[in-house]
């Protein structure tokens, strides 16, 4: 009878995902914080009836794809094109300014006295890993919510998916430099050169795949279910090439074929059909497993003291660093506040980082309470934050300059009733 226990696992997760989710909806909150709590509630760190097991992990695995090409699917194109070089200032930002950020945190309580570390790296590595691990943002959480609020399209949402996707890249190639120190066999060469060919595969993938399935579909008289299979092969495939051949996060192959999709005339079509698969099944595992993989270990004050400082540092310096950028960027103050805050979540993407670095000895085992601690209240804090910031009323009404006449009045208007931008 063990070999069937998935399904009771599945059972319990659906019900209590969709539950609590229906409990944080009633106090206002997005119903992405109480699937994570619910993770959290049935995973070690908490009654412990759940673990991560094998099956648990794939289909979570597919849920984030899912989550990600379908985030690609509604992305309006011509704005993200036009954020293009602002998102790339604000994921540099929001690289920078984190690694900055949780080297001098670790560097403050990494030495005798405060905590002995028991990884074989030497301090200077230990330190600049730490901020490596800030440095990381799990878009998915973000992109929930934001689809649960109805911002996914806004111009604030936009930027985030764009800076997000860099972030990833500039994530992966900080973990490379740093990585290289203290593993000769990792060259940072070929790995700059991995992701810009993953780049140039997609792009003539792309256009290639663009004509033939958008003419086969928008010819078709009426909508097929094979659509919807293809499109979902070409979003695997994708997931699938960037990860085992470039390197790149499997993510971004899956939202850069959502992007391919979104000029599809029936793409809202296809976006349905992918939209109940995943409320029904693959977004609720996938939530949820991020509160299974926490396992919380024995903490003192020195480490507890250590986690809340590395926390608030999380917090301040993606929202000062992302903010920042998109500042400079031209956005309005209360836009730069939006996608500061979008991209505070470091969810599974820091734990992965930081089990990468404890393989390697740059992480010392005192470190990975405060690092999960700092994954556990960012991920659950930024829904909470992103619903408070694109709230009704919080978007200026910004008086009309002299010499605009009644047709930017009503373009005001408009962009005034959308909420943002």
């Amino acid at each position: 009878m063990s070999s069937y226990s998935y399904l009771m696992d599945l059972a319990i997760i659906l019900l209590c995902t969709k539950f609590l989710g229906l409990l944080t909806k009633r106090v206002q909150m997005p119903q992405v914080v109480g699937a994570l709590l619910a993770g959290l509630l049935l995973g070690p760190a908490g009654l412990g009836i759940l673990s991560e097991t094998s099956f648990i992990h794939e289909v979570a695995e597919i849920g984030v794809i899912v989550l990600m090409f379908c985030a690609g699917m509604e992305t309006d194109i011509k704005e993200l094109k036009a954020s293009g070089k602002a998102s790339f200032v604000i994921a540099l930002c929001g690289v920078i300014v984190p690694l900055v950020g949780g080297y001098f945190c670790a560097y403050f309580f990494n030495k005798p006295g405060m905590i002995t570390s028991d990884a074989g790296a030497s301090v200077f590595l230990q330190n600049i890993f730490v901020g490596v691990i800030l440095t990381a943002t799990s878009v998915s959480i973000t992109v929930e919510t934001l689809k649960e609020l109805g911002k996914l399209k806004t111009r604030s949402g936009n930027a985030i998916l764009g800076a997000a996707i860099i972030d990833d890249i500039l994530g992966i190639i900080a973990l490379t430099i740093v990585t290289s120190m203290a593993d000769s066999s990792v060259n940072i060469a070929v790995v700059l050169l991995k992701v810009a060919a993953f780049f140039v595969f997609s792009a003539i993938v792309g256009i290639g795949f663009y004509k033939s399935y958008k003419k086969w579909v928008d010819g078709a008289k009426k909508e097929l279910h094979r659509h919807t299979i293809v499109a979902f092969v070409f979003c695997l495939l994708m997931s699938y090439i960037a990860e085992a051949v470039f390197g790149v996060a499997d993510i971004t192959g899956a939202f850069i074929a959502g992007l391919i999709i979104s000029n599809v005339e029936r793409s809202v079509y296809l976006e349905t059909k992918f939209d109940t698969i995943s409320y029904m099944l693959l977004s609720p595992v996938f939530f949820a497993s991020i509160g299974l993989k926490v396992v919380l270990p024995k903490m003192n004050a020195a480490i507890v003291g250590f986690a809340v400082a590395l926390t608030v540092v999380a917090i301040v310096t993606k929202v000062i660093g992302c903010g920042f950028g998109a500042k400079i960027c031209g956005y309005q103050n209360y836009q730069a506040k939006r996608i500061g805050i979008g991209m505070i979540s470091r969810g599974e993407v820091a734990l992965i980082v930081a089990s990468k670095g404890s393989s390697l000895g740059m992480l010392g085992s005192a470190f990975l309470g405060p690092v999960i601690i700092v994954v556990v209240i960012t991920t659950i804090i930024t829904p909470i934050l992103l619903k408070y910031v694109f709230r009704p009323g919080t978007k200026p009404i910004e008086p009309l300059k002299a010499g605009e006449g009644i047709k930017s009045y009503y373009e005001n208007a408009e962009e005034i009733r959308r909420g943002d931008k």
